[in-house]
């Protein structure tokens, strides 16, 4: 039996450390390279050959220096004396990169170790050579190591978030949803919103699966456990915005009445972003009989899959664009303005096909009052999706969001007045199709009765309405009317100190609103307070339907088993899991466990 050689820390000199096997051999490898050679190799003419003939003695090193820099004889301290990364490491780092990317792309765990290794290690084999390929083979990416690195990150994740709700100035914003996936199973997302350097930082916070029933209260403690189960007082969160059912999520319901008599002080807002909704329930009758009609069409069509294939075989042998129609859907805001715009561009062709296949729909389809309902409803939604769209995006407060509202609603006299004229100006698909002053004069009764009911229901509902005098210095420090302040009013001689700086008038003009106030939380954090606690409250619910699609990749036929909270959390969190933290508390429990 060969005598086996033993490492010297003075062998560090040439760019060399040490692994150690599992029987005790020990075997040398190169920092620079990350080659490793075999116990026979241990010695300084082999390693000195290796050092000269493939680094050239590394230039512009002098190595005689090298003696005498303190080199642990442990291969991860004698690493990070130089700045670099061990083998174990960087086989450890290319994997949790891996699983991050796996989670960031929405993939199964398996695409790892069934499509991704297996290609590259052909990739290495044919470009870079057999060495290439054997150091790849040693990536860690079966589907449990995948898994096991996405919950890692996940938790890493969620504890920066929970550190920046805990160093929040401010107490935090909640925008809680809750949807249903393929499997029936009611999931309950949210998101928070929280100051963090000066700035206004919206992150995603849990979704979690409703196991039982889908009550009020049964959303309340889901959604209080988890606050106790991370040790937060429930009373950080300043507001919550809800949406869906009125018994369950609604502004009325039940978890609305735990969520205030645990934490009295708090906002409650519901979600803007559902207006069509409300029109429906405003409707005429005749507008509803047509809107159930055009469901029925498109269930027809899209509901029989033979219908659904000569559809679009006819659809494509005269040349039309819209080959395919899209459901209807009562929870997405954009769906009933779109199926109306489709329907009405291809109603001609769409009045051919059901001729062609005698439905018993043609008669009401055809008829000429359906297409002038159709068309004023098409004109409404597309208002309504444009309102909508106008909101949908991060950052949006409910003063902006309310303003909007506002601005919307005060739209309707003006188009009752026209109504009223017979001019449809603000409706082109309505104004298209009316051809007599008698098609023009029924259908202005009933548009001018609609948005009168709309307009009484917008401001009833969504509490429509401008901020008060007194506090419009939030928006507008620096032209707001002082003088609509009170003198009792305490922060009056802050807010004129802020009005005379001609620096802060700068950083008004080029920042965001919030941001502005942000920063002011130094100089002014009685002023800052105030127009942050206004300004934090989520508008809307449009970061958990953004989730929602997110979790449409997750929940799958073939991935349907399968707990997602983890995954769905790097994928859509804006935080980047501190990979060098993890992976050094991975080793060091290796480390132990040995």
């Amino acid at each position: 039996m060969s005598k086996k050689r033993k490492w010297d820390d003075d062998y560090v000199r040439y760019w060399f450390t040490c692994t150690t096997e599992v029987d005790g051999t020990q075997r040398p490898q190169c920092v620079l390279c990350n080659s490793v050679f075999s116990n026979a190799d241990l010695r300084p003419s082999k390693l000195s050959d290796h050092f000269n003939r493939q680094h050239g003695g590394v230039a512009g090193h002098d190595l005689n220096s090298l003696k005498h820099m303190p080199t642990p004889s442990d291969q991860s301290e004698t690493l990070k004396a130089f700045g670099v990364a061990s083998h174990e490491d960087t086989l450890l780092q290319a994997s949790y990169q891996f699983a991050y990317l796996c989670a960031k792309e929405k993939n199964p765990h398996t695409v790892a170790e069934k499509l991704v290794k297996p290609c590259a290690l052909e990739i290495a084999q044919i470009v870079l050579g057999p060495d290439a390929q054997k150091k790849l083979q040693q990536v860690p990416l079966s589907d449990d190591v995948i898994h096991s690195r996405i919950d890692e990150m996940s938790q890493d994740i969620l504890q920066q978030v929970l550190e920046d709700i805990k160093a929040s100035p401010l107490k935090v914003g909640i925008q809680l949803a809750e949807t249903t996936d393929m499997d029936d199973c009611s999931q309950l997302m949210a998101f928070v919103r929280y100051i963090k350097e000066r700035e206004i930082v919206e992150e995603f916070l849990f979704c979690e699966p409703l196991q039982l029933s889908m009550k009020g209260i049964d959303v309340f403690n889901l959604f209080r456990d988890f606050f106790l189960k991370h040790k937060i007082a429930l009373d950080v969160c300043g507001s919550v915005c809800t949406d869906g059912a009125s018994s369950m999520l609604g502004e009325n319901s039940e978890f609305v009445a735990y969520v205030k008599k645990e934490i009295p002080h708090i906002v409650v807002t519901h979600c803007l972003l559902n207006p069509h909704a409300l029109v429906i329930k405003t409707l005429p009758t005749k507008l509803r009989d047509a809107l159930f009609t055009v469901v029925r069409v498109i269930n027809f069509i899209k509901g029989r899959a033979p219908n659904h294939r000569l559809f679009q075989a006819f659809f494509e042998e005269i040349g039309i664009e819209y080959s395919v129609l899209l459901f209807h859907t009562e929870m997405r805001w954009l769906s009933r303005g779109q199926i109306l715009t489709h329907i009405f561009e291809m109603y001609e062709e769409i009045n051919q096909f059901l001729h062609h296949k005698s439905s018993n729909l043609v008669d009401g389809f055809e008829n000429k009052e359906f297409k002038i309902h159709l068309a004023y409803l098409a004109d409404l939604f597309k208002h309504l999706n444009e309102l909508s769209a106008s909101m949908q995006r991060t950052g949006m407060n409910t003063v902006s969001a309310r303003e909007k509202l506002s601005a919307f609603v005060r739209k309707f006299p003006f188009w009752q007045k026209r109504i009223e004229k017979r001019n449809f100006t603000n409706f082109p698909f309505l104004e298209e199709i009316i051809v007599s002053d008698n098609e023009g004069i029924f259908i202005a009764a009933e548009i001018t009765l609609h948005l009168q009911q709309l307009s009484n229901f917008f401001h009833g509902y969504f509490s429509i309405g401008d901020l008060n005098e007194a506090s419009k210095w939030i928006l507008d420090p620096f032209l707001f009317n002082i003088d609509f302040v009170d003198d009792s009013y305490l922060m009056k001689n802050d807010l004129a100190e802020l009005r005379a700086s001609g620096q802060i008038l700068m950083e008004f003009e080029t920042m965001k609103l919030e941001d502005f106030w942000c920063a002011q939380f130094t100089a002014f954090p009685n002023l800052a307070k105030t127009a942050l606690e206004i300004l934090m409250p989520f508008a809307t619910t449009y970061l958990c339907e953004l989730g929602f699609s997110s979790l449409l990749h997750f929940k799958t036929k073939s991935r349907s088993c399968f707990n997602l909270s983890d995954d769905i959390r790097v994928a859509i969190s804006k935080k980047v899991p501190r990979f060098s933290d993890i992976i050094e508390q991975k080793l060091q429990l290796q480390q132990k466990s040995l």
